[in-house]
């Protein structure tokens, strides 16, 4: 059963956690080292899921792409966003052709 609330409440607990001392919170410590640091993240677990794919282990595929969209989140929550931003703008590219949603933002 899909639980899309799943991204609510990990987008909570990170904000819960911003303001946590970074010696005893992951997130708070990635908060605290600041944007570079999480972008650093993201680019390892990136790159983890490139691996974990070309292995073809589905499991590897999905505990890495679970890392990654969990450190996409502690990126969001960096810039005082969260799921919900990103759910509304898949929302408002569904339907849209792909080509057409890329050449649209390219006009801009």
């Amino acid at each position: 059963m899909i639980d899309p609330a799943i991204l609510d409440r990990v987008a909570q607990t990170i904000e819960a956690r911003k303001d946590a001392d970074p010696a005893t919170s992951y997130v708070a410590k990635l908060l605290h080292e600041g944007q570079d640091k999480i972008l650093k993240k993201i680019a390892e677990e990136s790159a983890e899921v490139l691996l974990a794919a070309k292995d073809g282990d589905k499991s590897h595929v999905v505990r890495e792409t679970a890392d990654l969209w969990f450190h996409c989140m502690v990126l969001l929550a960096h810039h005082d966003l969260g799921p919900q931003d990103v759910l509304n703008e898949l929302r408002r590219r569904e339907g849209i052709s792909g080509i057409d949603e890329k050449a649209a933002r390219n006009a801009g």
